[in-house]
């Protein structure tokens, strides 16, 4: 395999283990590309939502594939997913859009199409990517790996607060019995599920703020890189 001219850091672990805010600050401190892969498994369930399409009729999610446009676009500081060039960045932040995402998620046709669109956003390194099988499928060689994970209470908190700042509310049980599900969704499926790599270097985020999260991460990258 061709030599990359800078690294590809892949970030994988649960919802609420910390890895977006990890993602974005270690992305700023090293002037790399930030990618969100789960906003785009989510747009394309928003797009089989709006259309009531099943999300187990691969088929027609195929068709859809093939017919819309899912991108990134960065505007000011802030990076946009766009959907046939809507801004649908606060759209696919619903607990009900990340039930859709997970379900998609798990269908061939969506995971070939959108890991192909990945693996082509990182192909030259200078990447941060977050996700759930960024080290095991997406990139299994990428440079750096880290899993972060966390306590399911205190991850069902982060995601209530994280639903509260966005106008949404949800009861701490119904965010923990929704976690629960997704988790078994992610962690089951047939096709590249959420694992750790056997290479990548755990992380428990539990009694961590955010910023704690950043630079324990940052920690990992810079101990990894004068490793090698």
């Amino acid at each position: 395999m061709k030599k990359r001219a800078k690294v590809v850091i892949a970030i994988d672990g649960p919802a609420g283990s910390g890895k977006t805010t990890a993602a974005k600050l270690l992305a700023k401190k090293l002037g790399f590309t930030y990618i969100d892969t789960g906003a785009m498994y989510r747009a394309v369930g928003l797009a089989a939502k709006r259309l009531g399409i099943d999300p187990k009729d691969e088929r027609r999610l195929k068709e859809l594939l093939s017919s819309i446009k899912v991108e990134f676009k960065k505007v000011g500081k802030d990076q946009k997913i766009l959907l046939n060039d809507e801004d649908v960045s606060s759209a696919i932040r619903t607990a009900e859009c990340g039930m859709w995402a997970s379900r998609v998620s798990a269908q061939g046709a969506v995971r070939k199409a959108l890991v192909a669109i990945q693996r082509k956003l990182g192909r030259n390194g200078g990447i941060v990517m977050e996700g759930r099988d960024i080290g095991t499928n997406v990139f299994p060689d990428a440079e750096v790996k880290e899993f972060l994970i966390a306590d399911e209470n205190e991850r069902a908190r982060r995601r209530c607060r994280e639903l509260t700042n966005s106008g949404e509310k949800m009861s701490f049980e119904k965010v923990l019995t929704e976690q629960r599900m997704r988790d078994i969704q992610d962690s089951t499926r047939k096709l590249n599920p959420l694992a750790k790599a056997p290479d990548a270097v755990e992380l428990d985020t539990t009694n961590l703020t955010p910023d704690e999260v950043a630079r324990k991460v940052i920690e990992i990258f810079d101990l990894k890189k004068r490793r090698s």
